[in-house]
């Protein structure tokens, strides 16, 4: 028996977990007692008994590689040791995809896990870092968990280790930690034999072999190792096909998010006369994607309802599409499709632990977010190597161009024009302000007139859970206008200093309309609404957005 070590400590402030997790710099994160307070509070509040008999219950850890990956999976280890897990999973050299350790949860039915990853932010000394708690469906802590694990921070006055040397991480097998046995798996075969399972890989291989031809961005990233594998070595895609495919540090000194801003090389090939068929990239942890055909680039909105409309051409969803959700803030493209369809389209606040209780319910078979996450039943997650390969098996047995679907999707359901407006690293009272300032108008705004535009209704979003009835308020402010466009004002949670503003514009064109128009001319009219009904200048000191997806 291994004597647990008692760790007398002091509660930090702003623990909070925000949409993913808790997110700090990294030098935050090598404060003592920091990463151990946060741990510690969730094994305090979900138990190694929570999820599975205690006499078995086990506990994923992984994360994206990114800077102080490895010295926190080594502690967390040792605490898991002391706090009663019989059991560790932990992927080889640290590395789990977001997607991938959902998978390894589900698939070894482990009581949760820990993932280490500050997403699409980059990482470094001087850069982020990230700690999420996913409970024992692969999923996301709903926020019943994470309200509990912030009261305990605030609240812990020690925490639990044993006293025992770092294992090693780098080589697969069995060691023991105290009384716990970790096994240090192969972070990709599961994932990828998942991924066989779901798609026909031998379509996909019939259009390599006849001269399809991609450009994968793993971005310095997670995915990497996962698309080698995948993309090159199951599907027969050239070596090489995956670019930037080594897992590193500091993701190449790149921000790891699939954007036009930030994948502007993938871009420009994509847009130029080299192009291949298909551009994809995902990001730091591999739970985001990015679609971009030869000279089209697709919005992550139409990319959930283009996949949506032709899933059921993969063989692991024919017969089964049951129904649709995407976050508030993403476009109603999915929604034309499910109507069209006869299937129910859900609208949830963003953060995709809200996609849980529908998946789990049966209620829904895929879901996406306009931040470039989509994901389905398959894992808890979104999954941004699935949205690829959910791509290709498309593309292949439609035999069809990403231009040509995206036009012949517009063709029927007409197109909704939307773009996101990021003001980042914004002054958080001044952020503060604006939002509340907003919210008090919200009353006065029906019936005002914005250059062209009439505002028809606003409100603050809600949503009440349909599975467990469960209420969430304040998810992000709607502006309606007559003519059925939009505008919505939310405070991002997934940063990690400052605040950041996004302003999400749309507006819907009908099949007989514009349907490949200009996207910054035809929501100039939503840009103006915004920024005068916001004060985004006023309040902000901003006169454009950074960043424009």
């Amino acid at each position: 028996m291994t004597d647990i070590v008692t760790v007398p400590t002091t509660p930090f402030e702003g623990q909070a977990p925000g949409t993913s997790g808790l997110r700090k710099k990294v030098r935050v994160f090598q404060q003592p007692n920091y990463a151990e307070n946060f741990i510690q509070s969730v094994f305090d509040v979900v138990k190694p008994q929570s999820g599975a008999a205690s006499a078995d219950a086990a506990l994923v850890i992984g994360g994206d590689g990114r800077f102080h990956n490895r010295a926190v999976i080594q502690q967390a280890i040792r605490m898991a040791a002391a706090n009663g897990y019989a059991r560790v999973l932990v992927g080889q050299g640290g590395i789990l995809s977001t997607p991938a350790a959902s998978n390894v949860i589900r698939q070894y039915g482990a009581s949760g896990g820990l993932i280490l990853s500050a997403s699409h932010n980059p990482g470094g000394p001087d850069e982020d870092f990230g700690i999420k708690y996913n409970i024992a469906n692969g999923g996301p802590a709903p926020e019943g968990v994470t309200d509990a694990i912030l009261a305990r921070t605030k609240e812990i006055s020690l925490w639990l280790t044993v006293d025992t040397p770092d294992i090693d991480l780098d080589t697969p097998g069995e060691v023991t930690v105290g009384d716990m046995v970790v096994q240090v798996i192969d972070p990709v075969a599961d994932y990828a034999d998942l991924m066989e399972e779901l798609f026909d890989f031998d379509a996909i291989r019939k259009a390599v072999a006849s001269g399809f031809t991609m450009r994968f961005d793993a971005m310095s990233a997670v995915t990497g190792p996962y698309a080698v594998e995948i993309l090159e070595n199951r599907l027969g895609f050239a070596a090489g096909t995956v670019v930037n495919g080594t897992p590193l540090e500091d993701f190449g000194g790149h921000h790891p998010d699939p954007n036009l801003i930030h994948a502007k090389e993938l871009y420009d090939l994509m847009m130029g006369p080299d192009a291949p068929d298909l551009g994809a990239a995902s990001d730091g942890d591999g739970d985001r994607n990015l679609i971009i055909g030869r000279g089209r680039f697709v919005t992550p909105s139409d990319s959930l309802a283009m996949l949506a409309a032709n899933i059921e051409i993969a063989p692991a969803y024919r017969g089964r599409l049951s129904g649709i959700a995407r976050s508030m803030p993403t476009s109603g493209a999915a929604d034309r499709v499910a109507e069209a369809l006869g299937i129910p389209c859900f609208e949830t606040p963003t953060g995709w632990k809200f996609f849980g209780n529908l998946l789990d319910a049966g209620m829904v078979t895929i879901c996406g977010e306009e931040s470039a996450g989509t994901g389905s039943d398959h894992v808890r997650e979104k999954d941004g190597l699935w949205a690829v390969l959910l791509w290709l098996n498309i593309l292949a047995v439609r035999d069809i161009s990403v231009d040509q679907l995206a036009r012949t999707h517009w063709a029927r359901f007409g197109r909704n024009y939307y773009a996101r407006h990021d003001y980042e690293a914004v002054d958080s009272q001044a952020a503060a302000g604006l939002m509340s300032e907003l919210k008090g108008a919200l009353a006065d705004l029906p019936g005002k007139r914005f250059g062209s535009l009439t505002v028809s209704h606003a409100d603050s979003f809600a949503y009440t859970d349909p599975v467990d009835q469960s209420v969430s308020e304040n998810q992000g402010v709607r502006v309606l206008f007559e003519d059925g466009s939009r505008v919505v004002f939310r405070l991002s949670g997934t940063g990690t200093q400052g605040a950041t503003l996004r302003v999400y514009l749309e507006r819907y064109e009908p099949a007989s309309g514009q349907i490949d128009a200009d996207t910054g001319v035809m929501l100039e009219a939503q840009i103006a609404a915004a920024q005068e009904i916001a004060g985004i200048a006023r309040h902000t000191g901003r006169m454009a957005p950074d960043v424009v997806t």
